[in-house]
């Protein structure tokens, strides 16, 4: 499989991710009441209410699917990942398959008819709207093969056209519906840009005030102290200093420079993640990855320490087509992340190396920080979203990760990520020849 076909099969499953994160904390719920609803409507319409066909197989085969759904935090790590293809393949069987194979058995009675309708409600406030049109078209379409290959009569001979048109209502209202979410994402990420913009200004001029006031003492605090000294030698009356305290004031200033330039630095990077929505239109030249990654470990304003932690040889350059400010940035996500993750661990060191080859390049970024866990490794690519609070995988605002996809989509390539809980997590930046 190419790139692009990977690229196209990533963009098409990421809302039904997307759509999963914010209902994965239902999911014992939800599977309760498929496994009880299952075979208590058997009883219903077998026994109270008689209907013309009933399947108690189909039922708690139904019911069956949904008992691994209680126990998902349960899941080993490396059948979490699929998680979201299970989820999605017992709502197929469930909602469209069920309840059209059902409706067409029963000849498209009222009872039916109106289940089917109920299905589709529910499909329509648990799918985003891309994946409801996929369901509703794979789900019916098997179940009448199913009807076909179980049943004599025409299929054309149980449909009720005129209720037909009501399904396909129905079901266009609900793709609309779900398709205004994605207007409030929009105007959610346009709320964010506009916010970044006032914090950062309103927090600038403070910092620029304190560069500024850190500079003029810079320059006279040396002719202080020295007055200072002068005059306890000559037994003046001046207040008594601790050497400690005029010690510290040597490097004092130096650090109130450097830490107003991190701040800035931080600014700087929160904004051109926020302002990615627009990286697509940003000129693309023929760029380094050494000269990127040299540049990007040379700007980020690493504490005294943290330069220590960050391993990095300079071999194995490569060149691509892209925007090499955006790719800096890229890279100050991902450091970002990884320090993030070595404090949260109390342990770790950042690995970076670069590997050249005949079909595509790629940046391998790996920390042996605190990882990754599973449920929250499917989605880390998603804009604005974050793991739940307390977590050491807490991904902040949701917005620096999904940045670092988009500069890679936008210049033909694409991130991966690997995780071990307490053990690393290791990003995977692909990219396309030249």
């Amino acid at each position: 499989m190419n790139v692009a076909t990977q690229q196209l099969i990533a963009a098409l499953f990421e809302p039904a991710l997307r759509n999963l994160a914010y209902f994965e904390r239902r999911l014992k719920a939800f599977g309760i009441v498929a496994i009880v609803a299952f075979p208590l409507f058997y009883f219903v319409w077998h026994d109270i209410f008689p209907q013309p066909h009933e399947s108690l197989g189909l039922r708690l085969f139904g019911s069956a699917l949904f008992v691994p759904l209680l126990f998902a935090e349960r899941w080993p790590e490396r059948a979490r990942r699929y998680l979201p293809h299970y989820w999605y393949f017992s709502l197929l069987y469930a909602l469209p398959f069920f309840f059209t194979f059902m409706m067409l058995k029963n000849d498209a009675n009222e009872v039916w008819l109106q289940s089917a309708l109920v299905a589709i409600f529910v499909m329509i406030l648990l799918l985003d709207w891309m994946t409801l049109v996929a369901h509703f078209i794979l789900g019916t379409g098997l179940a009448v093969a199913a009807y076909l290959a179980t049943t004599d009569a025409p299929v054309l001979a149980t449909i009720h056209f005129e209720h037909l048109a009501i399904v396909l209502f129905a079901l266009v209202i609900g793709t609309v519906s779900n398709y205004d979410s994605e207007r409030v994402r929009i105007e959610q990420e346009r709320a964010m840009l506009a916010t970044a913009g006032s914090i950062a200004h309103e927090l600038r001029t403070p910092l620029l005030g304190i560069r500024t006031g850190a500079s003029g003492l810079t320059r006279y605090l040396p002719t202080l102290i020295e007055a200072y000294r002068l005059a306890r030698e000559h037994q003046l009356p001046v207040r008594q200093i601790r050497a400690a305290h005029l010690d510290a004031m040597k490097g004092v200033l130096e650090r109130i420079d450097t830490e107003a330039a991190h701040s800035n630095a931080i600014i700087d990077m929160l904004l051109v993640t926020a302002r990615m929505a627009g990286a697509a239109a940003h000129e693309t030249t023929l760029c380094s990855m050494a000269r990127v990654v040299t540049s990007a470990l040379r700007r980020y304003p690493f504490a005294d320490h943290e330069c220590r932690l960050v391993r990095w040889d300079g071999s194995g350059d490569f060149n691509f087509r892209g925007n090499e400010l955006l790719a800096v940035h890229v890279l100050f996500n991902l450091i970002k992340n990884a320090l993030r993750h070595i404090a949260a661990a109390g342990k770790g060191e950042i690995v970076i190396r670069l590997e050249s080859g005949a079909r595509a390049n790629r940046l391998v970024f790996r920390d042996s920080g605190a990882g990754i866990d599973a449920r929250t490794l499917p989605h880390i690519f998603q804009r604005f979203y974050t793991s739940a609070p307390g977590d050491d995988s807490e991904l902040g605002s949701g917005i620096g990760l999904a940045f670092c996809r988009d500069v890679m989509r936008a210049c033909g390539g694409k991130i991966e990520c690997d995780a071990v809980p307490g053990e690393y997590t290791e990003f995977v930046l692909t990219f396309p020849p030249p």
